[in-house]
């Protein structure tokens, strides 16, 4: 058989994984690298495996590179003074947020689905020393839809977005909040990740001169995970203008 080096129970590599999670990275700096010289108002990234969950010195939950923490790193050093990053995830991004928790030049926003893996996430985690309030974690219980997460991104996602006023805004498009997807509970539709697509949409075109990428993260249902990409990307083709709500 293909030899493999297991790292924890659920995240192993054989001998090309390194270089598909490089290719994967590498594909997201590309993607973020022509939205900011203007060759693309925005993109979808479809790159496995994940990177949410990746931490700077540890591999875990699928993910051996933080694909979107390489974005962001890349855009702070070709001179980006402020990135945000919303994540969709259902699962919290541990990794992204124990990459850029002291560093407030990067918002990080979270929804996720709590109590769940890896168990972070909690609203009390809002940043350490420099970065203390760059950190928003918005925690939900089991059975949470389309409303729900729209609330959350008008009372919450959006007013601190406004409030940092990102020059570049990243989202971790995970799409296993999904009511089919077998490794959660949520109940979020494929309209649903539309209409949080659009939502993303108006606060780039608002804060950011339109630059927007979404990176692809988690999701398990073959079905739910196809309607829900094709939801969002057919999304990132209209005009913000045309949206209503």
């Amino acid at each position: 058989g293909v030899p493999l080096t297991v790292f924890e129970e659920d995240t192993a590599a054989g001998p090309l994984s390194f270089e598909v999670a490089r290719l994967a990275a590498g594909g997201v700096i590309e993607l973020v690298a022509a939205i900011d010289r203007g060759d693309a108002a925005n993109g979808l990234a479809l790159v496995r495996p994940p990177g949410h969950h990746a931490e700077r010195d540890r591999v875990m939950g699928f993910c051996l590179f933080n694909n979107v923490a390489v974005a962001a790193a890349h855009l702070r050093r070709h001179g980006r003074q402020r990135v945000a990053i919303v994540d969709w995830d259902v699962h919290h991004g541990n990794g992204t947020q124990h990459i850029f928790e002291r560093d407030p030049s990067v918002l990080f926003i979270s929804l996720h689905q709590f109590p769940l893996y890896p168990g972070t996430g909690r609203r009390e985690e809002r940043g350490l020393d420099a970065g203390e309030g760059t950190t928003l974690n918005i925690p939900l219980p089991a059975g949470c839809g389309d409303a729900e997460y729209l609330a959350a991104f008008r009372d919450e996602v959006l007013p601190a977005l406004r409030e940092f006023r990102p020059e570049f805004l990243l989202v971790s498009a995970g799409f296993d909040a999904d009511a089919r997807d077998p490794l959660a509970g949520m109940l979020v539709t494929a309209p649903g990740f539309a209409a949080m697509t659009e939502r993303m949409m108006k606060a780039a075109r608002e804060l950011c001169g339109d630059r927007l990428a979404l990176v692809l993260e988690g999701g398990y249902d073959l079905g739910a995970l196809q309607e829900g990409v094709r939801a969002a990307w057919t999304t990132l083709g209209r005009n913000p203008e045309d949206f209503t709500g």
